[in-house]
């Protein structure tokens, strides 16, 4: 599907997992198949102009967004309180 297509509340999540500094771009392909391009350019569309040149700002060539640049021991794209944060009740 396609970043126009989605649901609000998916655009949200995807806007809300890219904000964070240790959430990869190839986190959020995994879970909804939109690549960091896309998501740079929804980041864009959807978000002030003044707060999109800070993330850009911020996220541009940090390592934590890249899988492939962070570091070998960083397996997990969550934050150790994810489930509480989330209210997730579903464990894995």
């Amino acid at each position: 599907m396609k970043p126009k297509q989605l649901p609000i509340e998916v655009i949200d999540r995807i806007i809300e997992m890219a904000w964070e500094d240790r959430t990869p771009f190839d986190a959020i392909h995994e879970q909804f198949g939109v690549s960091e391009g896309e998501v740079i350019k929804l980041m864009r569309r959807e978000m002030k102009l003044s707060s999109w040149k800070m993330w850009r700002k911020r996220v541009q060539g940090r390592t934590t967004k890249h899988r492939a640049k962070s570091h070998a021991e960083m397996k997990r794209f969550k934050c150790s309180r994810q489930r509480h944060i989330s209210l997730n009740k579903y464990k894995k």
